[in-house]
């Protein structure tokens, strides 16, 4: 397990996302009725939503809005005192930095700390959240994909070198690159505090956008059945790109498209990062296994299409490529096409 700098928030691991969706109703049809995730509370404006395995309040909050964008990525801290921690490390930063009070943010989330940190993306730090009914053995409520848990967020942003050294600051490990031949060609890094592959991902290109959520499922099977069942219901629109195997993390992936075009990728098959001395993976840019051990070729859209994100105000930042020479942005978001 990683150690986080004396000065830095102690994180614990990604806790949840909060999207803004245009129309409440069909987003609860994707995310309830076929990727399975329980609603925890619910109103005219918002649903919270948590996976089969999850103890907390929630993982995933839609709330209503006129732009579909990410409202704001979280991290559960260790403990109330990571919260001045937070707000004294990115106040020297010079980032937007606000106090939110218990009941003023997200439900079910205690005091908090948000933030627009120094790649461009609003992010929330918390320790308390309300917990919740354990269903890990409800399997008769179980549907659709059976999503388990939130595992990681995954962003797009012009410089990979300056993401890779702001979340090492924030004590986080790293388990997999994909590097070119020279000194500083980083294309791509994944990044963890909690034992797996990564909390965290980057990927290259315009930003700061929302490349993808990632959700666990347990088992493969569910991931095909999840493809089976939009296939169903002749909804297959939905499915952008696999199923398959990454190289990079060993995923068995499918990536789906929401009715606002949010992307999530159903995963499942990664593996244990917690040895004090777990070393870096690093792919060569040259080696295209490392999208795909085996499967679907990558597809245009996933490379260029992310969501937007939202500031601490509610208004869509302004997206840039101004780091990335031509060569970059020609070869896409992980290396070479």
């Amino acid at each position: 397990m990683t150690t986080a700098p004396p000065d830095a928030p102690d994180v614990v691991r990604s806790a949840y996302a909060q999207l803004a969706v245009t129309d409440l109703a069909r987003s609860r049809w994707f995310w309830v009725d076929m990727l399975g995730l329980h609603v925890q509370y619910e109103d005219e404006d918002t649903l919270y939503l948590r996976g089969t395995d999850e103890l907390t309040h929630h993982s995933l909050v839609l709330r209503r809005g006129d732009t579909a964008a990410l409202d704001h990525i979280a991290y559960r801290v260790r403990a109330p005192r990571d919260l001045d921690r937070a707000e004294a490390f990115f106040s020297a930063l010079g980032c937007p930095v606000r106090r939110v009070p218990a009941g003023a943010g997200a439900r079910g989330i205690g005091d908090a700390v948000r933030v627009v940190d120094p790649l461009g993306f609003p992010v929330e730090f918390f320790h308390h959240t309300e917990r919740a009914e354990r269903l890990i053995q409800r399997y008769d409520l179980r549907r659709g994909a059976e999503v388990a848990r939130l595992d990681h967020f995954n962003l797009c942003t012009p410089d990979i070198p300056a993401a890779y050294r702001h979340y090492r600051s924030l004590g986080f490990g790293c388990s997999e690159t994909i590097e070119g031949d020279g000194e500083h060609e980083m294309y791509a890094a994944w990044m963890y505090r909690k034992q797996t592959v990564h909390d965290v991902a980057f990927t290259g290109g315009a930003g700061p956008r929302l490349h993808h959520l990632g959700v666990a499922t347990h088992e493969s099977h569910q991931v095909l059945r999840t493809a089976d069942l939009f296939g169903a219901l002749r909804k297959e629109h939905h499915i952008e790109r696999g199923p398959g195997r990454h190289g990079v993390s060993n995923a068995f992936y499918l990536y789906l498209r929401d009715p606002d075009g949010h992307r999530v990728e159903i995963y499942t098959s990664d593996y244990y990062t917690g040895d004090p001395d777990h070393e870096t993976y690093r792919w060569s840019v040259r080696d295209d296994r490392r999208r795909d051990f085996w499967g679907s070729a990558v597809i245009e859209s996933w490379y260029k299409e992310a969501s937007p994100v939202l500031d601490l105000d509610g208004r869509p930042r302004p997206v840039s490529d101004s780091l990335l020479d031509e060569s970059a942005v020609r070869i896409g978001a992980d290396g070479l096409g």
